[in-house]
């Protein structure tokens, strides 16, 4: 059995809304932490999904 599906990254402008167990990406602006979330999705190879105006995580599919 191999784990396919799980979270590459989390990329938030407010740190309360962290899970433990991942990369943590924190930004300042909403406008640095779509800009984080963009990068990184391509460079992980990975899709972006918005959660909330303060979350982005990053997943593998």
């Amino acid at each position: 059995m191999t784990v396919d599906k799980y979270i590459l990254a989390v990329v938030t402008t407010n740190i309360k809304k962290i899970p433990f167990g991942t990369n943590v990406f924190q930004c300042e602006t909403k406008e640095e932490m779509e800009y984080i979330g963009a990068n990184l999705e391509a460079i992980l190879d990975g899709i972006a999904h918005a959660l909330s105006e303060e979350l982005i995580i990053i997943v593998k599919h």
